[in-house]
């Protein structure tokens, strides 16, 4: 098996055990202080924005290893949020990369950006565990997905008020898009094998603008291997509006200050 195999498949394991311990019925009997009012739209603060940094919140990697260990969401995001960050992603997955949901409620309380759960979502369970921890929008990941189970997740999600970013890496996982799909992104990391390749989003510009259409159809991000100003300019010229970043953040030890430092460089950048 190859990590995302892996992963997916200790994925599946945990989440049956957590609808068999707290059911959908009961996860919602629970309550929610967020279940009252509409999450904002990360689509909408990405097209806003001048900058469009979704800043990720991530202690570890399965390839690299632990970026920050002791990283606190309480320290991380609220300084993502001072910084300019746009929205933010939230590592969910305990088992692989050092996250949980109690991360995504805690930045939720403390932060008003956009947040999206970043898991290998592969069960309807996880968007109303999504939707009662305070994400504005889920991560969808074509690669363990047939195109059938990701439109069945997309508009689940879409009726749970939730946004959806659909991952793609290969121009073959564009079949999976569909009509429930607000953002669409590019994974310049291989998740077979862990590999990254900025490069990946440039070669797929021209394909993904096509199936996007106009304004009116998803929003384009480019997802990993961004650590410099300069390749956000050219991405954004390619018709790349988000530009999810993580390790470059959280492996220097003071991520907030970092992602601070990147804007005002990516600002001086742009023409």
């Amino acid at each position: 098996m190859d990590i995302l195999e892996t992963i997916t498949a200790n994925t599946r394991r945990e989440v049956a055990w957590q609808k068999q311990a707290l059911p959908v019925d009961a996860l919602l009997r629970l309550g929610s202080p967020w279940l009252a009012e509409a999450p904002c739209s990360m689509r909408r603060a990405l097209a806003e924005s001048e900058t469009g940094v979704i800043a990720e919140f991530k202690r570890r990697s399965p390839s690299k290893g632990w970026l920050c260990r002791d990283a606190a969401i309480g320290a991380v995001v609220p300084a993502y949020e001072a910084g300019g960050a746009s929205a933010c992603s939230v590592l969910t997955d305990g088992g692989f990369f050092g996250g949980s949901l109690e991360d995504l409620k805690q930045a939720r309380r403390l932060v008003r950006l956009p947040l999206l759960r970043k898991d290998f979502i592969v069960d309807e369970y996880q968007l109303y565990q999504a939707r009662t921890a305070g994400a504005a929008a889920v991560l969808l990941i074509a690669a363990v997905l047939s195109p059938g189970e990701c439109r069945r997740l997309a508009r689940t999600a879409r009726e749970l008020e939730l946004e959806v970013l659909l991952e793609v890496h290969t121009p073959a996982e564009l079949s999976h898009l569909n009509g429930y799909v607000d953002m669409l992104g590019v994974n310049n990391r291989d998740l077979g094998t862990f590999r990254t390749d900025v490069e990946n989003s440039f070669r797929m510009a021209d394909r993904l603008r096509r199936e996007v259409g106009g304004g009116e159809g998803p929003l384009l991000v480019s997802e990993s291997g961004i650590s410099d100003p300069e390749t956000v300019v050219r991405l954004r010229d390619a018709g790349f509006r988000g530009f999810l970043m993580g390790e470059a953040f959280m492996k220097t030890g003071d991520p907030g200050r970092a992602l601070a430092e990147f804007i005002v460089r990516l600002k001086e950048a742009r023409p």
